[in-house]
């Protein structure tokens, strides 16, 4: 899925270190969303369907590493 990053916002999480090694995520389109590295704002960003996204978060917030 090819994200255009010009006019989109990009958040990061309440819980980013102070040192910005973190991902951004933004909702660049109404059924996408996109994660990049914050150390490298002009580099490529990653496109995810909501369902995914969210399948993600629900596994990353469980514990689960392995995923």
């Amino acid at each position: 899925m090819a994200i255009q990053q010009g006019k989109t916002t990009w958040r990061k999480s309440s819980y980013s270190l102070a040192h910005g090694d973190c991902v951004e995520v933004a909702s660049p389109l109404p059924l996408s969303i996109a994660v990049r590295d914050s150390k490298d704002p002009q580099g490529p960003s990653l496109g995810f369907t909501p369902g995914a996204w969210s399948a993600f978060v629900v596994t990353v917030g469980d514990g689960a590493r392995d995923i």
